[in-house]
């Protein structure tokens, strides 16, 4: 490509909107176009379009019949008919136009500009006051509003890769804190192996440890034994025990993966009296109806009792919360390092009548919160072309940028290796302050060049150094009180629209639920253009600026330094 406009460069699909639905989104079949052809007017409404089918191809989506992509109700698009009216929409959009986009339904176009954000997203957001489950559930009954948990709702969902490098972060972290940088001999419970959860084994047994996972739904267990993110699976307890208890013994690191209620293993392991070094969970807890399974059902019964009696759901969820937490704490007691993992546990654990269930820390200022000072966070990226061939080309080009980054190169060699594609094929790694900029210009130049077959998809998850105000997860323990201000995400969104994104999104609710927490997120283009260089340059200065900013007012020293660094101008 030059650097003209992609459209002047690439040839058509030629394919009608009717021809383009019955091939790619003929429900509940969805599949994203690949190779350099385009279907829409242009690369940056192409991108969108691609991502949006790709979240809901099988191989990413939770149950793609019902739009569902993670998260128990995480979703693309509202209904059928509105995924339909987006996809006709992008295959026309010019690139003077931007889509918006209301809670997955496709309401409008506006007159923008070319280096504006083709698609505008705002999904499930709430006045503060009306801003519970209980109002949620009753517009989304009514066909008003959906979830749009954090990437499902904004079209940038990689599937579990996409929280894999995250999560071994933070089990790296655990380990440099607290076993002298070695997980070898050190085994790993948790609860939870759905599209989220299901990164923790891979992360778990790259990081060293031994690792045991515990869900209810075996279904979740098998997708992660296909894409080779779990090692071994049973229904038995017994078995799951002696397989880990002889891996810690032997130093191994393999992931178990056991059918099975979380709080009845760790019932079961107190009273075996196994202690595991490292305990957390990952449960779909912040959704206490369509996520968290109550203790004593079969999946049947749960589904019968959500649907007959939400209300009594809810209850049972909260007692079995605070359960599952009582034994959490116990362990701890007895010297576990147990921590919440953002799916807001604690505080339904604590409605359900658990008092101390605070007493667990977070994740994110136990491990991460150094890292979002140097405004680190999760860089991902697709490959637009479906060739794997195009991630291995960027994966050695970024080494070749950053040969000093050795946990970054030692990362990649990893996923490399490890790390199935589900999709188009992708990669994440957490990049920092000046990083994202020049990674951003290189995948640019690769396009360009035309050492990748189609142009790149750049994009990261909601949780990042600068787009979240969670008071449960991201924003726990702000060194200035400043937990519950929002006004961080909103700005990160502008700076984002302005700095020319492709895409943008506003969310509310996340991995911690309705109420508890509001964050933003972006996608942009490579193109090989010129145009995308200035908005390369631009977003992937601003975005992690803004993680700098926020932990910088709140008068965090490292990253005050990093703002003097990189001449910031506070």
């Amino acid at each position: 490509m030059n650097n003209a406009t992609a459209t002047e460069t690439v040839k058509r699909s030629g394919l009608s909107v009717s021809e383009f639905i019955q091939k790619y989104a003929n429900h509940p079949t969805y599949i994203p176009p690949t190779g350099p052809e385009l279907n829409a007017k242009n690369w940056q409404s192409e991108a969108a379009l691609r991502m949006f089918l790709n979240n809901l191809t099988d191989e990413v989506a939770e149950d793609p019949s019902r739009l569902v992509v993670y998260g128990g109700i995480g979703q693309a698009a509202r209904t059928v008919k509105d995924a339909q009216k987006i996809i006709e929409v992008l295959l026309n959009l010019e690139e003077d136009e931007s889509l918006l986009v209301q809670s997955g339904k496709p309401v409008g176009k506006v007159r923008t500009h070319a280096e504006a954000p083709r698609v505008l997203i705002a999904n499930s957001n709430l006045v503060p006051h009306w801003a519970t489950w209980e109002h949620f559930n009753e517009l989304r009954a009514r066909g008003l509003m959906m979830y749009g948990q954090m990437t499902a709702g904004s079209w940038i969902y990689i599937g579990t890769q996409g929280i894999l490098q995250g999560t071994y972060e933070t089990f790296a972290a655990c380990g440099r804190i607290h076993f002298n940088d070695d997980l070898r001999h050190k085994l790993l419970v948790t609860g939870g192996l759905g599209g989220m959860g299901g990164a923790q084994p891979l992360a778990a047994t790259i990081a060293g440890a031994t690792f045991l996972g515990v869900d209810v739904d075996p279904e979740r267990i098998k997708k992660r034994l296909e894409t080779r993110y779990i090692d071994k699976m049973t229904y038995d307890y017994e078995e799951a025990k002696s397989w880990a208890l002889e891996a810690k013994e032997k130093g191994e690191a393999i992931s178990i993966g056991l059918v099975g209620d979380i709080g009845d293993v760790l019932d079961k392991l107190i009273q075996d009296n196994i202690t595991p070094e490292i305990l957390t969970d990952q449960t779909s807890a912040h959704d206490p109806i369509n996520g968290y399974v109550p203790n004593g059902l079969t999946l049947e019964q749960a589904k019968e009792l959500r649907e007959r009696d939400p209300k009594e759901y809810k209850a049972r969820s909260l007692k079995s919360m605070a359960r599952h937490v009582g034994f959490m704490l116990e362990l701890q007691r007895r010297g576990s390092r147990t921590f919440d993992y953002g799916n807001n546990l604690r505080e339904f654990a604590q409605q359900g009548g658990e008092p101390n269930a605070f007493n667990i820390p977070g994740f994110v200022p136990e491990y991460m919160r150094p890292l979002f000072c140097e405004g680190k966070g999760p860089f991902r990226w697709a490959a637009l072309s479906g060739d794997p061939e195009d991630i291995r080309v960027t994966d050695e080009a970024l080494k070749e940028l950053f040969p000093d980054n050795t946990h970054m190169i030692k990362w990649l060699d990893e996923a490399e290796e490890k790390v199935a594609f589900q999709g188009l094929p992708c990669r994440i790694c957490w990049l920092g302050m000046g990083e994202r900029e020049k990674a951003g210009l290189m995948f640019n130049q690769l396009v360009r060049d035309g050492k990748v077959k189609a142009p790149i998809v750049i994009g990261r998850d909601h949780l990042d150094c600068g787009s979240v105000a969670s008071p449960y997860r991201e924003t726990e323990g702000m060194l200035d009180g400043s937990d519950a201000v929002s006004d961080w995400p909103l700005l990160n969104l502008m700076s984002n629209t302005a700095g020319g994104a492709t895409w943008v999104s506003f969310h509310h609710g996340g991995g911690v639920g309705i109420g508890y927490s509001q964050h933003a997120g972006m996608v942009i283009l490579a193109d090989g253009t010129e145009r995308a260089d200035r908005c390369l340059s631009r977003v992937l200065h601003n975005d992690p600026a803004m993680g700098i900013f926020r932990h910088a007012d709140a008068g965090y020293e490292t990253a005050q330094q990093n703002a003097e660094e990189f001449g910031l101008n506070l």
